[in-house]
Parts: structure tokens; sequence; C-alpha cells
């Protein structure tokens, strides 16, 4: 059984996280630049062994797909082509950015180090692979 790597595309930076090999736990992996960040991927994959990719999917609160979807879709059809036998799942990550930068007061980090984008992109890639395996645990409990 492989990892699951989730991704929080950006404008700017990419988050990323990982799960462990038993798909247990989920942790922050990094942040990269945007125009690095297929590099980045093609990397990783080469090097882990990784079943299915988790992307972030944005939306409005009415569940429409928000003006960032532009930005992202590029790069997930590029993925899909470089990577056809790769599951890539898409997962809603509405207030995944708020929610991280909430676990930044709740851990106590001070004003200036929860200032750290490329620390929010990683807390919010970690928050949608966790969203990510907790749908996976509900759909082994109803079986």
């Amino acid at each position: 059984m492989g990892r699951i790597l989730a991704i929080d595309y950006g404008q700017k930076r990419v988050g990323f996280a990982v799960t462990d090999e038993l798909r247990i736990c989920a942790g922050a992996l990094d942040t990269i630049h945007v125009s690095k960040a297929f590099e980045f991927l093609q990397n990783y994959l080469q090097t882990e062994n990784v079943d299915i990719v988790v992307i972030g999917e944005p939306k409005k609160l009415d569940n429409t797909a928000s003006d960032s979807t532009r930005f992202i879709e590029p790069f997930v059809q590029r993925v899909r082509k470089a990577f056809p036998d790769l599951e890539i799942v898409r997962v809603d990550e509405r207030f995944t950015s708020k929610m991280a930068f909430q676990t930044m007061i709740d851990a106590g980090l001070k004003k200036k180090e929860r200032q750290n984008k490329a620390l929010v992109d990683r807390i919010s890639a970690t928050l949608i692979l966790q969203s990510y395996l907790q749908q996976l645990d509900i759909e082994k409990s109803r079986i």
C-alpha cells in the first residue's frame, strides 16, 4: 500500500502533505513555489511509493467553483496526463487556510511566526489530507 500525498495549490505557493506508509497519520511535507511544484511532485513520485494524490478543490459557500479554480485546473490536468495510472482525488478545501491559521494560534505560535505563509500552506495541505483520511474511515465503517 502506497502513501497518500495531498496538495494545497495556491497562486504563489504549493503546500504538500503526506501520510505514513500505513496511511495512519498525515504530516506536513514542504511548501514549494508554484513554478517548481510539478517538478517537486515528479521527483517525489519517483522516490516514494504513492498511490493517491489528493488535490484541494476551492469552492464558494454556495458549493460552486471559486475563482482560484482557473489556476489549479491546468496543474491537475498536467498531473493526470503525466501520471495516468495515479489516482487523483479532489477534496473541498474551503476554510483550510483559516483553520491552519487557527491551528497556529492554538499551538501558541507568536504573531511573527503566524505570518509565515509557507507554514500556513503546509498546514492547509495537512488539513486537506486529514479530511480525506476521515472520508476513507467513514466509507470503511459503512461497509
